[in-house]
Formats: structure tokens, C-alpha cells, sequence
């Protein structure tokens, strides 16, 4: 596989509704190396693909009367949430919603494919990387991420026996197809491990808090993401995972205005442990950059994201997510193919 490798984060979500075919479908016509959809549960235990298990915001299930009763008010990983759960829905009722843009205010182009397609399984997604590989004569790579994997454990699943039949069923258990999976919790990376999953397993890192599967076994005692960042973390994840994934932020240090320093190690301290480094989520629009990099023209616009991605490609990293694949496609791989930088196998 190529570096470094240019994923195309939820499909190609900075045109179409995230987690949607036309957003997968648009990533892979767009040449990206992998595609990440994430995974929760329905309730009767089928994978589905779509960002958090509360699905307000990214379908149609709001304007469902049908559905109005099943509104409530959960605890998903200590954090108070009211909306619609896709473990209260089995996936016959699932398969009835629609797709929205998440994000309306920043990506109104993108809104105008609302309610257009449905949901998907996990299932689905792998047979369309499967059939574009195919049809494209070259690799791609599926990047499953797992979410929520205690509290899905909490509900009585055996999350990692769903995913490793899942996986098993679709032809991509027995390391024929590129596969990473990755999780904010180690205990599910290690779980998959022990069932003889072969694939590339990466840790998920936020800049902030601590993973909940670690606050569940150990309480105030679990290390905190960014204490697993730094050397003696590093340490404890050799021959455990293959690599760690990391919020931008974790890798661009912004000082007090939101510039940018030099003050970050995490790829050298990583690579010097043998450990892979990803990073999310490069997106061209004003609020997802740091503020030296922002331009004119509100919420919607672009500001000057490739001396932002620069940052990120002389950092040296071996993955990046992107919401527009073909910019991420361009700029990660084209671009710095011309330098004579990269891509290398």
C-alpha cells in the first residue's frame, strides 16, 4: 500500500452525505487507497455504518412519526445523550432511513443529496470496496472503526464476534483484501486479536480525555490519550497494535492563537517504537483549520488548507483521513509524488 495512505474518511464526505453509497462510491471513482466507515449495532445485532449510534443528526429518523416513541435520553460513554439509538432499532427498520448531510451549514451542497439513500451495513460497504477493486484492477483498503465497543459489551453483545463473523462472511477474514481496524478502545483491537483477525490494527488517540474502556477497568487510575502519545505510553503499545491515529492537533501543537509549532514528536517518537502513525481529519473548510490558516468567506469556504496539509505530509505521516478524497488524492499523493517525496510502498 502506498504512504502515505490517503483514506477517504466516512466515503468521500465533503460531497455527499457521510456513510451514504453515493459518498463511497464518489471516494472510490476519486482514487483514494482506503475508505473508513464506522461501525455500531442495531438491535438485532446487525453492523451499521454510520458515525455514533445516536442518528439524529446524519438521518431522517427525526421527521419519522413513526419512530417519534423511540426518542430518549441514554449515557453512552458517561456522556448524556438524547435522540434515536440504533440499538433500539432492528435493521428492517434501520433499512427504511435516510441519509443526511451532517453538517448543513458548512456543506450545503452536500445536503442537497439528503434523503436520497439509505442507510448501510457494514456488509454493504465491503462489497462495494470489494467490486471497485476489482472493477479498478487495483487494492483498496477498508479502515473499519469500531465504536462504542464497551457500552455495545454493556447491551449483552459480543461485539467482536459480530465483527469477525461479519468480516468472515464477506470475504475479508483471511487477509485476502487490505484491512486496518481501528478504536478509541484498546480492549476490542485486543479482543479481534485473540479470534486470529488478520488485519493492521491502529489506536485511536484524542487530543483530550481518556479512553472508556481503561475509566471502566481502572477508574481515576486510566492514563489519559495524550499520556498513551508519549514515550512510555508508545512503549506499552509495542507488539500490541501496529499503529497509532491521532487528531491533527496532536501533530500541529497549536500554541495559545492557534498557530502551529514544531513542538510535537509523536511520528518520531512512533516510528522509533515501529509504530505506524495516522492522522485525522485533514478537511479543507475555514473551521476545521487552525486559525492561521483560515480565509474569507465563512463557514463554507476554503481557506488555505494545503500549507495546513504541509505541516501534516513533512510530519511524515504513514495514513491521512480526508473528507474531499480527490483534494486528499491530489495533495498527498500527486503532489507529493512530483516532489519526488512520496508515495512509496
Amino acid at each position: 500500500m502506498r504512504r502515505p495512505l490517503v483514506i477517504g474518511h466516512r466515503g468521500a464526505p465533503g460531497y455527499r452525505p457521510e456513510h451514504s453509497r453515493f459518498s463511497y462510491a464518489l471516494a472510490l471513482e476519486m482514487g483514494v487507497d482506503a475508505v473508513e466507515p464506522d461501525v455500531v449495532l442495531s438491535k438485532d445485532g446487525v453492523l451499521v455504518v454510520r458515525h455514533e449510534n445516536e442518528i439524529s443528526g446524519t438521518t431522517d429518523v427525526a421527521a419519522r412519526p413513526e419512530f417519534a416513541d423511540r426518542r430518549t435520553t441514554k449515557e453512552v460513554d458517561g456522556i448524556a445523550l438524547t435522540g434515536w439509538f440504533t440499538e433500539d432499532f432492528i435493521w428492517d427498520e434501520l433499512a427504511t432511513l435516510r441519509c443526511r448531510e451532517r453538517l448543513p451549514e458548512v456543506r450545503p451542497a452536500s445536503a442537497s443529496f439528503d434523503d436520497r439513500q439509505p442507510v448501510l451495513r457494514l456488509t454493504d460497504v465491503l462489497d462495494l470496496v470489494r467490486d471497485a477493486s476489482l472493477a479498478q484492477g487495483r487494492e483498496i483498503g477498508v479502515v473499519l472503526e469500531i465504536k462504542h465497543a464497551t457500552y455495545m459489551d454493556s447491551l449483552g453483545f459480543d461485539l467482536a464476534a459480530i465483527i469477525h463473523g461479519d468480516l468472515r462472511a464477506a470475504g475479508w477474514a483471511a487477509g485476502e483484501w487490505p484491512l486496518i481496524v481501528e478504536s478509541f478502545e484498546s480492549s476490542i483491537l485486543f479482543a479481534l486479536q485473540d479470534r486470529g483477525l488478520p488485519a493492521r490494527y491502529v489506536y485511536l488517540l484524542e487530543a483530550a480525555g481518556k479512553p472508556f474502556d481503561l475509566v471502566v477497568a481502572h477508574g481515576e487510575d486510566a492514563p489519559t490519550y495524550p499520556s498513551i502519545a508519549e514515550p512510555g505510553g508508545l512503549d506499552s503499545l509495542v507488539g500490541r497494535v501496529d499503529g497509532i491515529s491521532v487528531d491533527k492537533r496532536m501533530l500541529l501543537a497549536p500554541d495559545r492563537l492557534g498557530r502551529a509549532s514544531d513542538r510535537s514528536r509523536i511520528v518520531a517518537d512512533a516510528h522509533e517504537r515501529g509504530l505506524e502513525v495516522f492522522t485525522w481529519t485533514c478537511r479543507p473548510e475555514n473551521p476545521f483549520l487552525l486559525k492561521q490558516f483560515r480565509g474569507a468567506g465563512g463557514k463554507a469556504a476554503f481557506g488555505d488548507y494545503e500549507r495546513e496539509w504541509a505541516l501534516i505530509a513533512d510530519a511524515g505521516v504513514d495514513g491521512v483521513f480526508v473528507d474531499h478524497a480527490d483534494l486528499g488524492v491530489r495533495f498527498f499523493r500527486d503532489r507529493l509524488t512530483s516532489e519526488g517525496r512520496g508515495p512509496s510502498s
